[in-house]
C-alpha cells in the first residue's frame, strides 16, 4: 500500500513524551527531518536510550544537540559481556549531566542470551546500585527473565527511590502486578497494534493510566498502519491513540495523565 493511502498520523492538543528511543540507530530520516516532523505531530520530548559501551558517548552528543531531545546511560543486557570496569566509570560521570535522565538500557534477556546469564544478572546489579546511588530511575529490559528480574528488583526496594520503567513491555502478568505495586511504570510502544499482541493488549487493560508511559524503541517496532517502515518519535500518537481505545479512556485525558507521568519519572528537578 502506497504512504498516500495509509491514514495521516493523529495530532492531539496534548503534548506527548518519547520516553524511549534510538535516535543513533536510525538510518531512513536524517536528524532534522525526525526532529521537525516528531513537533509537528505534537511530541515535545525525545529521550534517547543508552544500550552499549560504544553508544554512551553517542548518546551523550545527540542529548546536547537539540533542546528537545534527552538521554540515558547504560548497558543493554545483550552487551553485558562488554560491561568493564572503565564501563562503569563512565555511566558514573556521564550520567551526572543535566541532559541525562535515567540509567538505562538495563536488564535481563533470556530469548535471544547474547550474554551469558549470570554476567547479565550481575551487570543488572551493578548498574540498579548505580541508579541507587546517583538517585536516578531506571529503564528496564526484560524479555524471558521474569522470575529473575523480579527477584533482583526486590534486592532494591528500599534503595531505588525514583524507581523507572519496565518499558516494552511484553512481560507476564505477575511482573507487570509487581511493577505497579511497587510504584513503577510499564512503557507501551507499537506491539499493543499488532494483530498478534493480545497479551500487551491484557496487560495495558491490568495497567493503571498512573503507570503508563508511552514510547516507540524506533527505529524498531513501527505500529500499525505503518508496519513495514522503519519506526520514529513522529509515529507515537498512533500508540497512544491504541492504548487509550484499550483503557476506553477520551485520549486527551488519557495522554494529560500519561504526559504528567513522563515528566514525575524523568524530569522531576529538571
Amino acid at each position: 500500500m502506497s504512504k498516500s493511502k495509509k491514514r495521516d498520523i493523529p495530532v492531539f492538543k496534548t503534548p506527548i513524551i518519547e520516553t524511549h528511543c534510538h535516535l543513533d540507530y536510525l538510518k531512513d530520516n536524517d536528524f532534522e527531518n525526525i526532529i521537525q516532523q516528531s513537533q509537528d505531530v505534537g511530541i515535545e520530548r525525545i529521550i534517547t536510550i543508552a544500550v552499549s559501551p560504544d553508544n554512551l558517548e553517542k548518546v551523550m552528543v545527540l542529548a546536547q544537540t537539540h533542546p528537545m531531545i534527552w538521554g540515558t546511560q547504560g548497558v543493554h543486557p545483550h552487551d553485558a559481556d562488554k560491561f568493564e570496569a572503565q564501563t562503569e566509570v563512565t555511566i558514573r560521570e556521564n550520567a551526572q549531566h543535566e541532559r541525562i535522565l535515567a540509567i538505562g538500557e538495563i536488564g535481563l534477556d533470556y530469548y535471544y542470551e547474547q550474554s551469558d546469564r549470570t554476567i547479565q544478572r550481575q551487570v543488572f546489579e551493578t548498574q540498579l546500585q548505580i541508579a541507587c546511588d546517583l538517585n536516578l530511575p531506571v529503564v528496564i529490559h526484560s524479555r524471558d527473565a521474569d522470575d529473575d528480574t523480579m527477584a533482583i528488583l526486590k534486592n532494591f526496594e528500599s534503595t531505588l527511590a525514583k524507581k523507572g520503567v519496565i518499558h516494552s513491555f511484553t512481560s507476564g502478568p505477575e511482573l507487570a502486578q509487581y511493577a505497579i505495586d511497587q510504584n513503577f511504570h510499564l512503557g507501551f510502544n507499537g506491539i499493543c497494534t499488532f494483530n498478534s499482541a493480545q497479551n500487551v493488549r491484557d496487560i495495558i487493560h491490568m495497567t493503571p493510566i498512573e503507570n503508563m508511559i508511552l514510547e516507540t524503541d524506533a527505529p524498531y517496532l513501527t505500529p500499525v498502519p505503518y508496519r513495514g517502515r522503519e519506526n520514529a518519535s513522529f509515529y507515537l500518537p498512533f500508540v497512544a491513540e491504541r492504548v487509550a481505545l484499550e483503557k476506553d479512556i477520551e485520549i486527551e485525558n488519557f495522554l494529560q495523565t500519561v504526559y504528567q507521568n513522563s515528566l514525575n519519572l524523568f524530569f522531576s528537578g529538571k
